[in-house]
């Protein structure tokens, strides 16, 4: 507590100063030349943001003129593993000081989530286009933030869900869309994998960073897991849990096979935190159902293996992490590419997939061209996939325990959805958990409004739980690291 009553007056002096600077706006204001380098910076150096690093340093239409990551050793390890015939980047452990400079053109933002639409906000405000790892927002009303600076200040702004590039889900896609295998009845968004469990320890602030701007907007409080970075994806207060993750990527894909281009109009989720090894407070076994009305989406994620003691994962229709589009007439499935089936499982059609490697490539495009819809994956896409991931989480935080005639009861209209759930209950009972002793937290539908991503109405009609949906619509942010509600 001393630490962190030390540290937040400094941070909001230092707030005060960065809102009151005029930002400098970067020099490319017009389309570039064939020839001209992008000049980028990048914040988060990570497993992303490192791996960013290395692949852009590589390119002759691209300088990597600044990096910046809260943690200086990423920094340390980043400059060793450089080329050392290149220029050294500036360096920094706080974003604003990317934010400021004129030589910087675009961001590529990979650091947690909680971090993810605030720097994409200050980044379009300060005349850079930016690049957003997945999920482009940490709740709903922040995504809302990025585009509407994206709009304002006209800015190029891709998420990172590169799947949007990959050719053999495109081309699956449109095999499903052409009426091929029938009528599409819904579609199945799979995230079968494994994680290990959080380590507790006494509770603790890192002394090798200032945890004070690691936390940013989000509540300054100690430390109980063992490891401070990637297990930030497991606690809602930095990260949005399994289908915040691996589940913007394939309800991205899920919609896409289905035509959506908004959420539905009703969300629920359920899941549950299984084994004796975890310490966090996001399921690791978890649905999300989409009732679009005509054609359902539904995601299941399971994080326990096939059965105790291997480390395999359990499959569906081929696949552990990937969507399955079930047709009257078959079924496509897959991820890095993806095949048609008819429906004994015989494959019809292969489209092989490149993993969407050229979706930096398209960011990059768009840059030069100042076309927002050039890009794959614009700020839009981002917004509506991140709020569909946050409904979903949203609809189980808010919820009760409940037996599995409960949960049937409120999925009987969704035949699809009550078959899943029924089959995530076997895999339970494998391991020994009786989902009527050890219950999962079954939420309301959510009504939503997809114009104006409101929650209207939740189906339990409990005031407090419409209260509690709302608030998690928004949540609160730490000042100074607060996005303005005018951008």
């Amino acid at each position: 507590m001393k630490r962190r009553t030390f540290l937040q007056p400094a941070a909001a002096a230092a707030g005060a100063r960065f809102a009151a600077t005029a930002l400098p706006t970067s020099t490319r204001a017009a389309p570039a030349g064939a020839n001209d380098a992008i000049r980028v910076g990048i914040i988060g150096l990570g497993i992303m943001g490192g791996g960013h690093f290395k692949r852009l340093a590589k390119r002759k239409d691209v300088r990597v003129v600044a990096i910046c990551d809260v943690d200086p050793r990423a920094i340390a390890r980043a400059l060793k593993e450089a080329d050392p015939a290149l220029p050294a980047p500036f360096t920094c452990t706080d974003s604003r000081e990317i934010m400021t400079r004129a030589d910087v053109d675009a961001i590529i933002i990979a650091s947690p989530n909680h971090w993810h639409a605030l720097q994409a906000v200050w980044g379009c405000q300060a005349g850079k286009d930016v690049y957003v790892e997945k999920p482009m927002s940490h709740t709903v009303w922040e995504g809302r933030k990025v585009l509407e600076a994206a709009e304002k200040y006209g800015r190029i702004v891709q998420v990172g869900t590169q799947y949007r590039s990959e050719t053999g889900l495109a081309a699956g896609i449109d095999h499903v869309r052409s009426g091929q295998l029938g009528k599409l009845r819904h579609v199945h968004a799979v995230g079968y994998s494994g994680r290990k469990g959080s380590a507790r320890r006494a509770p603790w602030y890192p002394d090798f960073l200032d945890y004070n701007l690691y936390c940013g907007p989000a509540p300054m409080i100690p430390l109980e897991r063992a490891e401070l970075h990637w297990e930030w994806h497991l606690w809602w207060a930095t990260g949005n849990g399994w289908l915040g993750n691996n589940g913007a990527h394939i309800l991205d894909i899920a919609r896409r096979f289905a035509g959506k281009d908004a959420p539905p109009r009703r969300v629920l989720g359920l899941g549950g935190r299984y084994g004796p090894d975890y310490f966090d407070d996001t399921p690791n076994t978890q649905m999300a159902i989409y009732d679009y009305g005509d054609v359902p989406v539904i995601y299941e994620g399971r994080s326990l293996p096939t059965k105790p003691g291997v480390t395999m994962m359990d499959q569906v229709n081929g696949i552990r992490v990937g969507v399955v589009a079930h047709c009257e007439g078959g079924y496509v499935a897959g991820l890095v590419g993806c095949a048609a089936y008819d429906p004994s499982g015989k494959i019809i059609k292969r489209f092989g997939g490149d993993g969407g490697r050229g979706h930096m490539d398209n960011f990059l495009a768009a840059v030069r061209s100042r076309r927002t819809a050039d890009l794959a994956a614009p700020a839009i896409a981002g917004h509506v996939t991140a709020a569909m991931c946050h409904y979903g989480n949203i609809s189980l935080r808010v919820g009760e325990a409940a037996g599995a005639g409960t949960i049937a009861r409120a999925m009987e209209l969704i035949p699809a959805a009550a078959e899943i759930c029924r089959s995530v209950q076997e895999h339970l009972k494998i391991h020994g958990i009786d989902p009527d002793r050890q219950r999962m937290t079954l939420g309301p539908w959510l009504e939503v409004d997809p114009a104006t991503d409101a929650i209207t109405q939740v189906s339990s009609r409990d005031e407090a739980a419409l209260a509690r949906a709302r608030y998690l619509l928004h949540e609160a942010q730490r000042p100074p690291f607060v996005i303005p509600e005018t951008v």
